[in-house]
């Protein structure tokens, strides 16, 4: 879907410095975003049924990546 809305292809953004796929990956990460909150009840992710964390890499490339999580808040006296 996202190469659908987003086409990689010469001349079709004026940044490509660093590749076809460089100003498409930056596009993609804005419309799938960059951060995510994720409510933790009794110690597990707070997800639905059919939900699910996935992590997208855009670019074709290799490419190390670093992925930050942050946990904030109280444990509660319900918490196991």
């Amino acid at each position: 879907m996202f190469n659908k809305l987003v086409p990689e292809g010469k001349n079709l953004y004026e940044h490509d410095d660093e590749g076809l796929d460089d100003m498409p990956a930056h596009v993609k990460s804005v419309l799938s975003g960059a951060f995510l909150t994720i409510p933790i009840t009794n110690g597990k992710l707070g997800l639905g049924t059919w939900q699910g964390v996935w992590l997208m890499e855009y670019r074709a490339g290799n490419h190390n990546r670093e992925v930050t999580v942050t946990i904030q808040g109280v444990k509660s006296k319900n918490d196991k």
